[in-house]
C-alpha cells in the first residue's frame, strides 16, 4: 500500500524519496517567502513546490534534486496536483545548476529543506543519508548558489537545526548573503529551540538588524498552537 499524506489540495505520495514529509518541510512550505520565480533546492517529495504552488498562484516554480527516485516522485505528485502546468522537474545537482549563465539572477525566492548533518553518524541506508547529510551539498555550495541564481531583491527561505545556526549564518555571510528574519521554533514551552525558520537576503538590499521571533508548536495541554494553527490552516486536514 502506498504511503501518502494528504493536504486539503493535494496529496503527497512518499513511497520512494527517503525523506518524508516532516514537521520542518509544512513549516517552512507554509511560512517561506515567494515571488513570481521559485527554486526548490532539494525537492524530495515535491511538498515544498506544492505548498508554494497553492500559497502563490502565478509563481513559476523548477524543483530539482541529486536523487532521481526524489525527482520522479515530485513529477508524480506534481501531475496528480492542481498545478501541474506551473513546476518543472530537473534530476541535477545543485552545483551544476548554479553554474548555468542564463540562470543568473532569474530567481527572486529560493527555498530549501537541506541537508544538514555534517559530523554524525550516517544512516545506514544510503538513500536516507545522503537526504540528511551535506556531503553532497555543503552550506558553502548552497549559499554560494543561492547569491548567483538569485535576484538582487530575492529572498532565501530556509529551515535548519539549532546546531547548525550559526555556521550556516557565517557561510551566507562570506557568500553575500545576510539574515533578515530569524523565527525559532520550540515544540512546546517547555523544551528548547529545535530550529530555525530563516530568512536572508543580498547584502546589498538588506538593512538593519534581523528580525528575531519565538514560536511554540504546541501549548501546555499538547494542541496546536494558535501560530501554528493559522499558519498551516491551509494544509493541514
Amino acid at each position: 500500500m502506498a504511503s501518502v499524506f494528504h493536504f486539503k489540495q493535494f496529496d503527497v505520495v512518499q513511497d520512494e524519496c527517503a525523506m518524508k514529509v516532516g514537521t520542518d518541510g509544512v513549516l517552512l512550505g507554509s511560512w517561506a517567502f515567494g515571488g513570481a520565480n521559485i527554486l526548490d533546492v532539494g525537492c524530495g517529495t515535491g511538498l515544498l513546490s506544492l505548498m508554494l504552488a497553492q500559497r502563490f498562484p502565478e509563481a513559476r516554480i523548477a524543483a530539482i534534486d541529486i536523487m532521481d527516485d526524489c525527482v520522479e516522485e515530485t513529477r508524480r505528485n506534481v501531475v496528480a496536483s492542481p498545478w501541474a502546468a506551473r513546476i518543472e522537474t530537473e534530476c541535477v545537482s545543485f552545483q551544476t545548476f548554479a553554474r548555468r549563465e542564463e540562470l543568473k539572477g532569474r530567481f527572486d525566492a529560493v527555498v530549501s529543506n537541506p541537508p544538514f548533518y555534517d559530523a554524525t553518524l550516517k544512516n545506514p541506508d544510503p538513500k536516507r543519508a545522503a537526504a540528511r547529510h551535506s556531503d553532497s551539498l555543503p552550506f558553502a555550495s548552497l549559499v554560494q548558489g543561492v547569491a548567483s541564481v538569485m535576484s538582487d531583491d530575492g529572498n532565501f527561505s530556509i529551515v535548519l537545526p539549532r546546531q547548525c545556526l550559526r555556521q550556516f549564518v557565517d557561510e551566507a555571510w562570506f557568500a553575500g548573503l545576510v539574515l533578515v528574519e530569524d523565527v525559532a521554533v520550540r515544540t512546546s514551552p517547555t523544551k528548547p529551540v529545535k530550529r530555525h525558520l530563516l530568512r536572508f537576503k543580498k547584502k546589498t538590499n538588506a538593512t538593519g538588524s534581523p528580525v528575531v521571533e519565538e514560536v511554540v508548536l504546541s501549548d501546555v495541554t499538547g494542541e496546536r498552537s494558535e501560530w501554528y494553527r493559522q499558519l498551516t490552516c491551509d494544509f493541514y486536514l
